[in-house]
């Protein structure tokens, strides 16, 4: 299966959190998955980095570098992507989850969240 990880299922991943369900590990641990990494991620976390830097300990390139070393790929977001937020469902309103979601959709992939409010784009995401 391939996989688009959610920003917090990475950083949870990369610290072998205990906040990582077990369905999650299952999914990102499977050598038959293909576990990706967008670049809209990069952003929320230089974001959240830059405003709060005790809640969020990695800087986007310092996360880059560690999601290449853990083997996850990127997939880079495209116009293709942003024009796909024109026809998504409005059931959440956060900027970084819509984009994953729309690039999620317009590639095929499976976008694995913990968030309640991104599971409700039933088929699309893998909620863990």
């Amino acid at each position: 299966m391939k996989l688009l990880l959610d920003t917090h299922i990475l950083l949870w991943a990369l610290a072998d959190s205990p906040l990582l369900s077990e369905k999650a590990r299952r999914l990102v641990g499977d050598a038959a998955n293909d576990c990706f990494y967008s670049p809209v991620s990069l952003a929320e976390i230089a974001i959240k980095h830059r405003k709060h830097p005790g809640d969020m300990v990695l800087s986007a390139s310092e996360a880059r570098a560690a999601f290449l070393a853990a083997g996850f790929m990127e997939s880079p977001f495209s116009s293709r992507h942003a024009a796909e937020l024109d026809v998504l469902p409005p059931f959440h309103a956060d900027p970084f989850d819509r984009m994953l979601l729309a690039q999620a959709a317009a590639e095929g992939l499976r976008l694995v969240s913990h968030d309640d409010r991104v599971a409700l784009y039933d088929g699309m995401v893998e909620h863990v």
